[in-house]
């Protein structure tokens, strides 16, 4: 009776102690506050709650009873509005300044907001001197002008909103190609390839004393990548549908609106096709100056150009073997304000005449791997490459393309 007395007792002294425990836990859950992101409380789904929310402030406006801020994560393009009592202002709450503030979100009286944070506590984690920062409160500072502060520019509301629409255009090309059945490939920085044949490349080799001079570390000269197609086309003999989305290089002398020394291709490659319609449902010589021509004359919309001259194009452009004109089964798509957007063309997979140009260019040890893929189960394929940048100067109409990518490489420029 002892013992079962002495159970009873322990185990009632148990329950109680698991009692005292939850309701602990459950004091501390109620008190610490949901960390948030601005477009989380901007939703509205944490109205009434005790939040958290952290980013820099975007603008302060203190008055005798109430401190007003406007507070940005980079999240969304609009800030949030806290509002605290005037014992919460602090003279390093300025323009540009990092903050942790935490509070209740409320509905807000205004329209022009769906909530607003009534904070009691605003920490300022990150201090920031208005009159250093070159980014001003008041002032609509335009893309030129922020691009001469690559370290900072992302703090200005219209290149974080460039940023933001880059990372869902990433998104929905990857997307697109997983829904259509492509296979993703990475492909190579590095490289022993001239796959565009116009010499305009960057040579890789290591620096420091332990490296001799004339003795290269690839035991072959190697480049960083101008396209990622002829990696593609290997896979294309083991995938119907492959792409590759990475950053190319060309080392092209040039510092115009549109030309980058580092930029971003989305390229695809497609197993048995012979129709230059399957590549164009996705040049040439073209001079910048024709190009606006041709899509003016057009009417200022997006225009294919195909078959161009089969001199013009490289080694693996398809020969149409429709002489006298001789062109190649290559296309060019071209659209207003840019240019060329995207190229592509069907591969040449006849053997014989491969081998031929291949020759007649002194190419044919240089790539014999590639005559490879043509004796072993080769099939009629194509692909296209498309510039990434252009494409967002493109849909967002912006001018210059140093002004589409986070960090612009060009010539006589490689800031940070």
């Amino acid at each position: 009776m002892f013992q079962a007395a002495a159970k009873s007792v322990s185990a009632a002294s148990a329950s109680a102690a698991s009692r005292g425990i939850l309701s602990s836990v459950r004091r501390y859950c109620d008190k610490t506050p949901t960390k948030l992101r601005v477009s989380e409380a901007l939703s509205a789904a944490e109205l009434g709650a005790r939040v958290k929310v952290q980013g820099w402030v975007r603008s302060v406006r203190p008055q005798k009873a109430n401190l007003f801020l406007h507070v940005n994560d980079g999240s969304s393009l609009q800030s949030l509005q806290i509002v605290a009592g005037s014992e919460l202002d602090d003279p390093s709450l300025t323009f540009g300044s990092a903050v942790e503030v935490t509070g209740t979100l409320k509905k807000s009286p205004q329209q022009k907001q769906p909530v607003e944070l009534e904070a009691d506590q605003i920490h300022v984690v990150g201090r920031c001197n208005p009159l250093d920062f070159p980014f001003k409160i008041k002032e609509r500072h335009g893309l030129e002008y922020i691009r001469q502060f690559p370290h900072l520019r992302c703090r200005a509301n219209a290149f974080s909103s460039l940023l933001r629409v880059r990372s869902e255009a990433t998104t929905a090309i990857h997307s697109y190609f997983k829904e259509n059945g492509f296979l993703q490939i990475h492909t190579p920085i590095i490289t022993s390839n001239d796959c565009e044949g116009a010499g305009e490349l960057f040579q890789v080799e290591p620096s420091g004393p332990e490296h001799e001079e004339d003795e290269r570390f690839f035991s072959v000269p190697a480049f960083l990548t101008v396209s990622g197609q002829l990696h593609l086309e290997v896979m294309s003999g083991a995938f119907s549908g492959v792409y590759t989305f990475g950053p190319t290089f060309r080392a092209e002398n040039s510092q115009s609106r549109r030309h980058l020394a580092e930029f971003y291709m989305v390229e695809a490659e497609v197993s048995f096709t012979q129709s230059l319609e399957d590549l164009t449902k996705w040049g040439c010589d073209l001079q910048t100056e024709h190009e606006k021509h041709l899509v003016k004359h057009c009417g200022n919309i997006p225009v294919f150009v195909t078959d161009y001259p089969y001199d013009l194009k490289p080694f693996y452009a398809r020969d149409n073997s429709d002489h006298p004109e001789h062109t190649a089964a290559a296309v060019d798509l071209l659209v207003p304000g840019v240019g060329e957007l995207c190229g592509g063309s069907l591969r040449e997979e006849r053997l014989d005449l491969l081998r031929a140009r291949l020759e007649e260019a002194g190419l044919e040890d240089t790539y014999s791997w590639y005559m490879d893929l043509r004796r072993f189960g080769s099939v009629p394929h194509g692909g296209f490459g498309l510039g990434f940048e252009r494409y967002l100067q493109c849909i967002l109409g912006v001018d210059n393309i140093k002004d589409v990518i986070p960090f612009p490489r060009f010539s006589h420029s490689c800031l940070l």
